[in-house]
């Protein structure tokens, strides 16, 4: 097996949905963030042997949305592309079938992330419109089409609203992890703080030029303002005012608010990936080195979330290392309560013998190693692409930071989990 490189990592600006992006396409952005890691990285297009993008939101035009944001980047049309998907990870997954191409030597360089725009998001018709309207193809007369058009009924046209909700438990993610932080005992409050934690480090992140690194600023027509900064950021938020917020999914019971949640998100966001040999011979100077990646599949109905637990406790035995090894910790925040439930999991000897099969905890983490850049609460979490943002940040903290190993881990609708493990080069 070879050994798989980071060489950068860099992203469009993660915006709120309805802003700035709204008149994009899902393959615009791509394209914005890989011809910006071509750029940063000054590497040949004519040189990238795969692109692979992950996306949860497809649209029918771009099934394939790789492709087009190659393309329109300027990697030539020899170089194979292909879409993944797998929800929240999917940018995750995108980057460790590259990794397994560029280790059983199938390819030397690989471009991989995601991309996602929720304010692009297919809205279609109901299922009895959509069997007229198929029908409708095989209209021939006048008189065929006269009477498919007397067949239309004003309730057909409503549009069927998209719902980001679990096929198999027809429940959303907010109303499980509601669940899930009750029965871990996270408090409202709890979950109120660490909202303001993830927004503070990322204003401070970005005030300091951490965040910038990452970023590919994005100039739109026609008026061509830079854009250049993370949309959903709040560097003034406070106890006082989040506290006040109504419950956002169980408006009786529930704790999750629309400040402790993270939003909908568009932006892209790739990763640059070589054969260890590969990077030498183009003198380029690696940021990272990829460890090992592991992924996990829980119960739907009562551990939705929990793929940070499981994916960690998974990735630590398999390389016989403890959460003490890692100087840099970065976990994707879907909610605040399913960031503690799963840091309450992972230092839970019950947990652990019940679910995990280990003796004794998993281990606590400890928050001073713990995304100190801010996270999905407070950046933004465009589903497709957060796993790759995940990778540049823990490469880029390991070198700011001076540590060796960094640790990712994530959660996905699916009940699937994902961890990885970086080396400082």
């Amino acid at each position: 097996m070879r050994k798989v490189v980071i060489i950068d990592g860099a992203r469009t600006p993660f915006l709120k949905s309805g802003t700035n992006y709204m008149d994009l396409m899902s393959y615009q952005l791509g394209q914005f963030a890989i011809k910006g890691l071509l750029v940063k990285t000054g590497l040949d297009p004519q040189l990238v042997d795969r692109v692979i993008m992950g996306t949860v939101i497809s649209n029918i035009k771009t099934s394939n949305v790789a492709r087009e944001a190659a393309i329109t980047a300027g990697v030539p049309n020899t170089t194979p592309c292909h879409t993944v998907t797998q929800a929240c990870i999917s940018a995750n997954r995108a980057i460790a079938t590259a990794c397994a191409e560029i280790m059983i030597g199938q390819a030397d360089i690989i471009i991989a992330g995601g991309v996602d725009s929720t304010s692009d998001t297919p809205i279609g018709y109901k299922k009895s419109m959509r069997k007229k309207l198929f029908k409708a193809q095989k209209l021939k007369t006048f008189g065929d089409t006269l009477k498919f058009g007397l067949s239309l009924r004003p309730s057909d046209f409503a549009p069927e609203r998209p719902r980001v909700a679990e096929y198999s438990t027809n429940r959303v993610m907010g109303e499980d992890c509601d669940i899930m932080a009750a029965r871990f005992k996270v408090s409202r409050e709890e979950q109120d703080h660490f909202a303001i934690r993830s927004h503070q480090l990322a204003a401070k992140a970005h005030e300091e030029g951490h965040l910038p690194k990452e970023i590919v600023p994005v100039s739109l027509s026609p008026k061509f303002k830079t854009i250049s900064k993370d949309n959903g950021i709040r560097p003034d938020s406070n106890y006082e005012k989040i506290s006040k917020l109504r419950p956002a999914f169980d408006k009786k019971f529930g704790t999750l608010t629309a400040a402790n949640s993270s939003f909908l998100t568009d932006g892209a966001a790739v990763s640059l990936l070589m054969a260890e040999e590969k990077a030498a011979e183009l003198g380029l100077q690696p940021k990272a080195e990829v460890v090992d990646f592991v992924f996990t599949g829980q119960d739907l109905k009562e551990e939705l979330l929990l793929g940070p637990t499981y994916a960690t406790a998974k990735i630590l035995e398999k390389n016989n290392m403890t959460l003490a090894d890692f100087d840099v910790i970065e976990f994707h925040e879907a909610f605040a309560g399913q960031i503690l439930a799963n840091i309450n999991a992972l230092a839970s000897d019950d947990f652990a013998k019940k679910h995990l099969g280990r003796e004794k905890a998993v281990g606590k983490i400890n928050m001073d190693k713990f995304n100190l850049w801010g996270g999905s609460l407070s950046i933004g979490h465009p589903f497709g692409a957060t796993g790759s943002r995940l990778v540049t940040t823990t490469a880029n903290r390991l070198h700011a930071e001076q540590g060796t190993y960094g640790l990712l881990a994530a959660c996905a609708a699916g009940a699937h989990g994902h961890a990885m493990i970086l080396k400082r080069v």
